[in-house]
């Protein structure tokens, strides 16, 4: 009797958010990889979210899944943008489909010119409850991956992050036209894009299933990287 032949593992492209890598995705990466083949993508390297979405697309398979946080999310709206016919699944993790406001556009350019004058700092700990659950601040391995990851992508790819997040266009008319399979998934207690900002997006998007994972912030998949894991299986495996 021959061997069943097993099924084909489904492209899988992760989105950074800002002062993030690969680390942010690892755990994703590893408990997939019987499903997904699965690559994080550098988002480091341009400074727009068009030149972003070009540098994926020029390094995509003719089509894949598409999941982006945050700042990733900014890319991903780019992406169905560009190129909608590729994209065959798509998850959002804690991002919003709106533009910068003012507010929020001044204090990007103060961190910038902090930056350019060498002050440069990543994430500190005075910096962490924006980015994770309150009673995750004493979790040493979990802040020390958030800081390291900052360390690593640095203060020129921070200036250029922070530089494409003040460009992005206002997503929100396009959401009604995504067709592909949605998740929204957001921490409950994010404090950057909170849940409303997610439910937003999902709302306008047909179909799209949006899930709140409680005592979580902005981080989800390095805060409750299991929880992810299997809602991402989900996504990935439903019709």
């Amino acid at each position: 009797m021959a061997d069943a032949v097993s099924e084909p593992r489904i492209p899988l492209l992760f989105l950074p958010g800002l002062l993030c890598d690969r680390a942010l995705w690892e755990c994703q990466v590893r408990h997939l990889a019987d499903i997904a083949d699965s690559r994080v993508m550098d988002v480091t390297r341009e400074d727009s979210v068009a030149a972003l979405a070009a540098s994926v697309l020029a390094g995509a398979p003719p089509r894949f899944a598409l999941a982006g946080l945050s700042m990733g999310g900014y890319v991903a709206f780019e992406i169905l943008r560009e190129a909608p016919e590729r994209v065959i699944r798509l998850a959002l993790v804690d991002t919003t489909a709106r533009p910068d406001t003012p507010e929020q556009q001044s204090r990007r350019r103060g961190l910038i010119g902090l930056a350019r004058s060498g002050r440069f700092r990543g994430v500190t700990p005075r910096l962490l409850p924006l980015l994770i659950h309150p009673d995750r601040q004493s979790d040493t391995p979990l802040t020390t991956t958030v800081m390291a990851m900052a360390e690593r992508v640095g203060q020129e790819a921070f200036v250029r992050q922070q530089t494409a997040i003040m460009g992005r266009p206002d997503s929100r008319p396009g959401l009604s036209a995504i067709g592909c399979p949605t998740l929204a998934i957001g921490g409950r207690e994010d404090a950057l894009t909170p849940p409303e900002l997610l439910a937003e997006i999902a709302g306008a998007i047909p179909g799209a299933r949006h899930v709140i994972i409680e005592e979580c912030g902005h981080l989800p998949p390095l805060e409750r990287p299991h929880a992810v894991s299997a809602l991402l299986r989900q996504w990935l495996t439903y019709d």
